[in-house]
């Protein structure tokens, strides 16, 4: 019973923190796990809908191969793209990189359906395995559609053409996630990109920004970017 209410509090923080609730939620589901959550799904979430979404995040973390088990028995009475590629997410959420390139491979043959979806996360998967030279090959695909402009998608194109040498299109890039106030974890790599290309002053000045955007933050946002934050100014105090 107390692991189940340790997932119901996570998940009412998770989606007051999706849906930018308030801030007072924070504390009432953070300091009354019980009581506060359940006061925030009744008031804030409570609809069939909700509900049974809840059910079915709280099965899965419980028993995240359950939700694989069920999907692959839908494949098996009907292959259709949009099971294969719900089947594709979830061993990605479930860390299973290999079988989620297989599976977003395969909806790549159903040649009607738009193969954006599929190619962004083959992207992130590749990247995962650290197959750089299939990161490239995936971007090629989309990389000059409006959804990769600025996407983690693109930051990874970008590292894996650092990784295979190629210093001057992976600039081209990086730059593109330097965005003030956001894009916290991509900056601090593009600012080790420059300080490894020995770009002392454009690597500093940037950790600079971050550092006076993180003071700027709120609360949550500080605890979020926290790990990024504390490597900014470690970096900083090194240089």
């Amino acid at each position: 019973m107390y692991y189940l209410l340790i997932v119901v509090q996570v998940y009412c923080l998770y989606h007051a923190y999706k849906n930018s609730k308030p801030y007072y939620w924070y504390f009432l589901i953070f300091f009354i796990p019980a009581i506060g959550s359940l006061i925030y799904i009744v008031t804030q979430m409570f609809n069939k809908s909700d509900a049974e979404k809840i059910q079915e995040e709280i099965t899965t973390v419980l028993n995240p191969t359950k939700k694989i088990k069920d999907l692959e028995k839908k494949i098996e009475f009907v292959d259709t793209y949009t099971n294969r590629i719900e089947l594709a997410d979830a061993y990605f959420i479930n860390k299973d990189i290999p079988n989620a390139i297989v599976n977003y491979k395969k909806t790549l043959e159903d040649t009607v359906q738009d193969d954006l979806y599929a190619r962004q996360n083959l992207m992130l998967c590749y990247f995962q395995l650290k197959d750089y030279s299939a990161v490239i090959e995936q971007a090629e695909y989309i990389k000059d559609k409006s959804e990769f402009k600025g996407s983690k998608q693109q930051f990874c194109y970008g590292l894996s053409l650092k990784e295979l040498g190629r210093t001057d299109e992976a600039e081209v890039q990086l730059i593109q996630v330097d965005r003030p106030y956001s894009n916290y974890a991509e900056r601090l790599e593009l600012a080790k990109f420059y300080l490894e290309n020995n770009r002392t002053s454009e690597g500093k000045e940037l950790l600079e920004e971050i550092s006076t955007e993180s003071k700027r933050l709120t609360k949550p946002n500080r605890k979020l970017y926290g790990a990024t934050i504390v490597e900014v100014e470690r970096m900083l105090s090194a240089l």
